[in-house]
């Protein structure tokens, strides 16, 4: 299986550890001095350190400590609240949401755990992070869940709404500016820039032949119809918020960040499913025109790769099977443009370019999903809704203070 996002990410930090020299957690004397206070509750320099690298682990946008600070803010509003709603949790409780959060990188909640230790990350950081989360869910459910209305309509359009992506397919075009270790503050900024100031498919082509690092930058970015249901979660939900002509918000992917464009939508019957399981290979090859040309020449299908790897290294081929919203974002991108059998070569890795193979792509066997489920996840919407007036009304009666 493919390396978890999560590791990368790990150790990048590793790495970013030993060339800066981070400091320990815990030897600097003043990071548990108090550095806000919100009512009665302190926030320590040590939690907001410790947030801070949890927050670069999982790039998250914005400067990791001020975002950090930001976030222990709200959790104490959130825990001040949950405390007066007499709300707790229990071990079992915290330890399914700690399995469910690492679950997202492939990991036990116990493998993350060693991960995060690796760059200082301390177990209690995880868990206080998932504990103020639960907690809140619990406060808002408290406070709202009697004032939720759900009505058959509600659940009719909920379920057309799902179905309603299967028979989608989006035209778009692409901008991916190069984001390694270090430089994602970089390319986030420039990706806003440039998501502000694009206003008509001429600028976004102009814009992706200047900055993109795609195959596409010659032709202005611009990708074929490609069915909503092969692209990967995150980038899909991207595109489908968008009308004809927008800009996406900035989305990160590994070792890039990528606007899209959404040039025009169409309904296809014959479109695969919004739940997709596919099969790729990813072959590691010299980066070489002619050796690359062979391989396509030879190489029909992913089984023809085993032979074309037989007395290499283990690690330079691997054949990955995993629903398609957990693809890597760079990945799923290119393997959303391909058909079975099919193979892409504009990403690299270690000074190798990676022969990317679509083996297969079918649907997705799921559980028929319930009215009683649809329901539960029209409230939850409708909470979270809720939720943000909620914290500002928290946040507007507290005593937030510097000591």
């Amino acid at each position: 299986m493919a390396v978890s996002f999560v590791k990368r990410q790990v150790a990048a930090l590793l790495c970013s550890a030993a060339l800066v020299g981070l400091p320990a957690m815990g030897l600097a004397q003043d990071l548990f001095a108090p550095r806000m206070i919100v009512n009665d509750r302190v926030i320590t320099g040590y939690e907001v350190e410790q947030r801070s690298l949890f927050l670069q682990l999982l790039r998250a946008p914005g400067n990791p400590d001020e975002e950090a600070l930001k976030g222990l803010i709200e959790d104490r509003l959130r825990q001040t609240e949950a405390e007066r709603l007499e709300l707790t949790l229990t071990d079992e409780e915290v330890l399914t949401g700690m399995t469910e959060f690492a679950s997202r990188a492939n990991l036990t909640a116990e493998a993350l755990i060693v991960e995060l230790q690796k760059v200082g990350i301390s177990a209690e950081t995880f868990r206080d992070f998932v504990s103020a989360g639960l907690l809140w869910r619990k406060a808002v459910r408290a406070r709202f869940l009697g004032q939720v209305p759900v009505s058959e309509n509600d659940i009719d359009r909920a379920l057309e709404a799902s179905a309603r992506p299967r028979a989608l397919r989006v035209l778009v075009s692409e901008l991916v500016i190069p984001a390694p270790d270090g430089q994602v503050e970089d390319a986030l900024a420039l990706a806003e820039r440039l998501g502000d100031e694009i206003t008509s498919e001429g600028a976004f082509a102009s814009a992706a032949r200047q900055y993109s690092a795609a195959p596409t930058a010659g032709s202005g970015g611009r990708l074929d119809w490609v069915p909503l249901g092969n692209l990967p979660a995150a980038i899909g939900q991207a595109v489908l918020a968008l009308g004809p002509g927008e800009v996406s918000d900035p989305v990160i992917v590994p070792n890039a960040v990528v606007l899209f464009q959404l040039r025009d939508v169409a309904r296809d019957e014959a479109a695969e499913p919004i739940a997709v399981t596919v099969e790729w290979a990813d072959f590691l090859v010299p980066d070489d025109a002619s050796e690359i040309a062979r391989l396509r020449a030879e190489v029909d299908n992913c089984m023809d790769l085993y032979g074309q790897a037989n007395g290499l290294p283990e690690d330079r081929l691997t054949i990955t099977t995993q629903p398609a919203g957990e693809v890597p974002g760079d990945v799923g991108l290119e393997l959303a443009q391909l058909d079975p059998g099919e193979s892409s070569v504009a990403l690299t890795r270690g000074g190798f370019r990676r022969f990317l193979m679509l083996c297969g792509r079918e649907e997705t066997q799921e559980e028929p999903i319930s009215r009683d489920q649809v329901r539960e996840r029209v409230v939850n919407q409708k909470l979270e809704g809720m939720a943000e007036g909620y914290l500002e009304e928290l946040r507007a009666a507290a005593i937030i203070r510097e000591p």
